[in-house]
């Protein structure tokens, strides 16, 4: 299976960046995996409403510019589903099961995620009612698909 990532903005934080590595490496024996940034834009300070709603619009068009013909979308949302650890590891194993060999879950910027992107997802995922640094969110992701991983294959990360 092809799991992709795509987020909006840069990690410049060392341990964020590691810690995406050393998930990125772990995972290279589960799936292909790739992340994909891509840039967010600045929010004013006292940004309107209408301001906030184009500024992700525009990284909701580099989103979506991202995400290829056919992959199943899960937008990390916190109005989604929230699931448990065994629940994603089923639903990432009914999907490879199911056919669909490519994955693509999207992180938006800080103001979230756009209508246009929350329409193409196929399901809308919550980690949490709480708000995360959308650069440490990529860490919990990846964390949460390997622990699904050791889950599907029975290994005793996950314990």
């Amino acid at each position: 299976m092809k799991i992709t990532i795509v987020a909006v903005g840069k990690i410049k934080e060392k341990f964020y960046t590691d810690a995406v590595g050393e998930y990125g490496k772990r995972l290279g024996r589960y799936c292909k995996l790739e992340i994909l940034q891509v840039a967010d834009e600045k929010t004013p300070e006292e940004a309107s409403e209408a301001q906030e709603r184009q500024i992700k619009e525009r990284e909701g068009e580099r989103i979506l510019s991202q995400i290829r013909e056919g992959a199943y979308v899960i937008a990390l949302a916190i109005k989604g589903k929230m699931m448990s650890s065994e629940e994603m590891a089923q639903k990432l194993e009914g999907l490879g099961l199911g056919g669909r060999s490519h994955v693509v879950f999207v992180i938006g910027g800080s103001l979230g995620l756009s209508e246009s992107v929350l329409r193409r997802a196929d399901e809308h995922l919550s980690f949490s009612k709480m708000t995360f640094p959308h650069q440490l969110m990529r860490v919990i992701l990846l964390e949460q698909i390997y622990r699904s991983y050791r889950i599907m294959t029975g290994g005793p990360y996950h314990k």
